[in-house]
Parts: structure tokens; sequence; C-alpha cells
């Protein structure tokens, strides 16, 4: 998992600043809105939405917000109808890449994202070309500093994760999940006063596309990108990055 989690630590050691919490508001108030749409107002009922609410209150997004956005959802009030795509492509040395969309207009985003991807050496590609190699699952990263291995694998395992990752060359330990039990295990972790670096259900890849410094800088401008696109609320890739290369890059 250390491609993933390498990647995770980069973005978490950029810096916050408004225009990209302004951006994470857009991206939210989307994921809120369509979770609404499709399973309803109310989080108690709604996984979907329960953790979309989860993530705006994460970045500081204030409740009006929230409930607006609930309410464009479930029609409530006027808003814009968003759809749902998945494309699929390949980056710099070969990195397959998934990218979820919400958009008004699928005509002006995909040739937007086909332009991303040709200016780095990429290219989008068929429908499930790179999906196998992903498998979905929750994924949750606990600091080293605060927890012992034995604490967080008693917790997370008792909870219902299905494994805890402890590379020595990391920062965290990686705490995996089938996507169903990713809040179960998010709540007990927080019960048991363990700091978490991040929690997201995301697609962890099967395997992993070393990438040497020119490649990964590519890469990395690339995913920077991709993420800034406001119709693109999720990214994930296959790539790992050497130590000495990601450490050179994170700064």
């Amino acid at each position: 998992m250390s491609g993933h989690s390498k990647w995770s630590q980069i973005k978490h050691k950029k810096a916050n600043t408004d225009a990209k919490r302004g951006k994470a508001f857009t991206k939210i108030v989307k994921e809120i809105s369509i979770a609404a749409r499709l399973g309803g107002g109310d989080p108690g009922g709604n996984p979907r939405l329960r953790t979309a609410i989860e993530s705006a209150k994460e970045v500081n997004m204030p409740h009006d917000n929230i409930k607006k956005a609930v309410m464009k959802g479930t029609g409530e009030l006027p808003g814009v109808t968003y759809e749902e795509f998945v494309y699929e492509g390949y980056g710099p040395a070969g990195v397959a890449i998934i990218m979820e969309v919400m958009t008004d207009n699928k005509n002006r985003t995909l040739p937007e994202i086909r332009f991303i991807l040709a200016k780095t050496g990429g290219n989008l590609g068929e429908t499930g070309c790179v999906s196998w190699m992903f498998d979905k699952k929750g994924y949750i990263l606990v600091s080293k500093a605060k927890a012992s291995e034995d604490t967080v694998m008693t917790v997370a395992l008792d909870a219902g994760a299905e494994d805890m990752k402890n590379d020595p060359e990391e920062e965290n330990f990686e705490v995996i999940t089938q996507p169903e039990d990713f809040t179960a295990v998010k709540e007990a972790l927080e019960k048991a006063g363990l700091a978490m670096e991040s929690a997201e259900v995301t697609m962890l890849p099967k395997n992993y596309v070393v990438l040497d410094a020119k490649a990964a800088e590519q890469m990395l401008r690339l995913m920077d990108a991709l993420e800034e696109h406001d119709d693109i609320q999720n990214v994930y890739a296959n790539f790992d990055i050497p130590d000495d290369v990601a450490e050179k890059l994170g700064k």
C-alpha cells in the first residue's frame, strides 16, 4: 500500500489555502446534493449522505451550507442537476487512473479531462480498461506517533477491519476495511482516541508502477491538475514513488 500512502501524505503536506478550501467546499456540496437526491435527505438512513456530511464538517463547512446542499438534492430548493460518470485512462509510464466525475455538462467536462491527460503524456481509455486493477476499500491512516501497533490492531480488527499494515518506512499505520465496515471502524478508532491522518473509502491498487524522478514529477503534476478540476470528485492511480524521490517532491 506504500504508493497510496505516500500520495496521501504528500497531499497532507501541501498548504491548506483558502482557494483549496473553497474548491473542497464545491466538491463536497456536489456530493451532498447527489447523495440526497439518490438516497433521501435523512443521513441516518443514507450512508452516502452521512459520509458526505462528515467530510463537510471535517473542512469546517457551515451548517447552513450543508442544509442547503441537502435541500437542493431533495428538490426542496432549486439547484443544478449533476450526473455521475467514471472515466478511466493512463498517465506517465502507463500508470492506471480512475476519475470519478460529477458534472452538469458532460460535453464540456470530457474534452477538458482529455486535454489534461494529454498534456502529461497520458490518454483517456475505454470503460473497464483499468478498473480491474483496483479494489474498493475503506482506507484509514493512523499516526504511529500517537498509538501503538497492538492498540490500533485490536481496536480496528474488533470493529470489523479487514487488515492492518505497518510499513516501517511510513509514518502511519494503514487500516483496510470493506466499504460497508468503514464507518464502524472509523468510529471505533475515534472513540479510542486514536489520531487519524486521513479516512476515506477509496480505490486501492492491486499492484503499483514504480516511477523514476521525471515520471514522478509528471505524475504529481497530473494528479494536481485532475484534482483541481471542479467536476472531478476523486482520482485514483496505481503509482509508487521511491522514498528519496517522494521526500524531495513532498517538500
